[in-house]
């Protein structure tokens, strides 16, 4: 009898970290952004979301957990993503880009558009496992995010918050906001008890948002 795999400190073992790098760079490629519910693709493949303030760094995210310089745009006009935008992960899963919140510079009319159309997807799509909101780690979270996460409590879809830019912070200040943000949403029913503290530009953290996210939809165990 062999010993159990040793795990790593946010209890994934080496193999399932290894597992879900091969996974993960298998090719992805961009499917389509639907700006309206009718226009998503068929519900056929296990999707996580990404979800998160105007500015983020979602674009980066995504692009570093596939490895990748331009997969996802990122645009120096805030808020400009205003469609749900799909990308394959190999004809495996589907990594969603929700449109971003937060914004200045966009009409109230227009900001309504596509919150709902975020909503209507997050209320409605039977494949999606996980979304996972992007919290800036300089900043937590502040007031304008508690409408994202009141809304995915409403719609009852298990959510992550994924801390970004931790590369930013001085030595001790990323552990130090991942226990506070963690305080902050103990008591939300969707929340999955567990935050994620990530650098897309170092890639600190991301090798095991990879095999979270694995984990999360089954693809490859």
């Amino acid at each position: 009898m062999t010993d159990a795999a040793p795990e790593t400190e946010l209890g994934f073992t080496d193999e399932a970290i290894e597992a879900a790098r091969v996974l993960f760079q298998r090719q992805a490629t961009f499917v389509m952004g639907a700006a309206k519910l009718d226009q998503l693709p068929e519900p056929d493949l296990p999707e996580i979301a990404f979800a998160g303030r105007s500015n983020v760094g979602k674009s980066s995210l995504i692009n570093g957990l596939v490895g990748m310089n331009k997969l996802a745009r990122a645009s120096n006009e805030p808020g400009r993503t205003r469609e749900v935008n799909f990308f394959d992960l190999d004809g495996k899963m589907r990594l969603v880009d929700l449109p971003g919140y937060g914004w200045a510079k966009a009409s109230k009319t227009t900001v309504k558009k596509f919150q709902d159309l975020g909503r209507d997807y997050l209320r409605g799509r039977v494949t999606l496992k996980r979304v996972y909101l992007l919290i800036d780690s300089r900043h937590g979270l502040k007031k304008v995010d508690d409408e994202a996460l009141d809304a995915l409590d409403l719609a009852a879809v298990s959510y992550q918050i994924v801390l970004t830019k931790a590369d930013k912070l001085k030595k001790g200040e990323g552990e130090k906001m991942r226990d506070r943000t963690l305080k902050a949403i103990a008591k939300r029913p969707a929340a999955f008890p567990a935050v994620a503290l990530t650098s897309a530009e170092k890639g600190d953290g991301m090798a095991e948002l990879r095999a979270e996210i694995m984990r999360t939809t089954g693809v490859g165990l």
